[in-house]
């Protein structure tokens, strides 16, 4: 029996994980029933490279993934960066000074070693993300634009994230990508043309298999490009608007297994269609 579409291209947060970022029994099983049927699991997330254990230690195969909106592609068998596409050191150097320009108490931080350590200021808010081992804060603020970056991190008084993209996308004008995956006020920017889509397209090509192989799940507007891309695009419940407007079809939420009510119903119909194939 052959499942299609046969690559699973999936969000983590919000998406394939319950709101208590764990991986649900049901989830890993019809993962792994996918897998079994002849298909191809990948992550495409938001997270850095540094946030991947947690979630491949409730895995029972690792599956490569494409962190950071796009900017890395990582293989967890062998702990290694495939591909990686960051922000020069000038490029951040300019988005800073327009945004500073437009945002006043705008504050950074950076997501570098391919996104396996982070940088930020003092002033940087004291969220989950900081207090992990692998930030480290920096006094000067200039440190944080000398090195390469998979993607700069960006915050303000503005609580509203859909309101904040907006002034931070006009501000950079093309320059760099601007997106989010927060109800916090948080924006994520890479590199020009750095997207979830064509980092999963890359893959994708890799693996041999085009946009019309691929189902995607998502629910927030960085997952946009990625939905648009694949062949097939499925909102969770629980997603923002912007995903339900062009999503395909909707499943359940994340907190009710919405991926894998979704899957196992492409599993009972390539089940149903197999004898006709034969």
């Amino acid at each position: 029996m052959q499942v299609r579409p046969h690559v699973v291209a999936t969000d983590l947060d919000g998406t394939l994980l319950r709101p208590d970022k764990s991986l649900s029994a049901r989830t890993a099983a019809a993962l792994d029933a996918f897998h079994a049927c002849g298909g191809q699991v990948l992550l495409v997330t938001g997270r850095p490279v540094r946030w991947l254990p947690a979630v491949y230690a409730q895995l029972r195969e690792p599956v490569p993934a494409v962190c950071a909106n796009g900017a890395v592609v990582y293989d967890p068998r062998t702990d290694t960066v495939l591909r990686a596409d960051p922000l020069a050191p000038g490029i951040m150097a300019e988005v800073a000074r327009r945004l500073r320009a437009e945002v006043p108490d705008v504050v950074f931080a950076v997501e570098v070693d391919d996104g396996r350590s982070m940088r930020h200021t003092a002033e940087w808010p004291a969220h989950w993300n900081s207090e992990h081992p692998t930030a480290q804060v920096v006094t000067d603020p200039a440190e944080l634009l000398t090195s390469p970056a998979v993607k700069l991190l960006v915050r303000s008084s503005h609580d509203d994230p859909d309101v904040f993209v907006r002034i931070v996308a006009g501000a950079l004008a093309g320059l760099a990508e601007a997106t989010h995956s927060s109800k916090s006020g948080l924006v994520e920017i890479s590199a020009a043309g750095v997207t979830k889509a064509a980092g999963l397209a890359w893959l994708c090509a890799r693996l041999g298999a085009t946009a019309d192989d691929v189902v995607a799940f998502g629910d927030m507007p960085n997952d946009v490009p990625m939905l648009t891309w694949a062949g097939r695009a499925v909102a969770v419940a629980n997603a923002h608007p912007a995903v339900r407007e062009i999503a395909d079809a909707v499943t359940a939420s994340n907190a009710d297994d919405g991926v894998a009510v979704y899957l196992e119903g492409l599993l009972a119909e390539a089940e149903r269609t197999a004898p006709e194939a034969s």
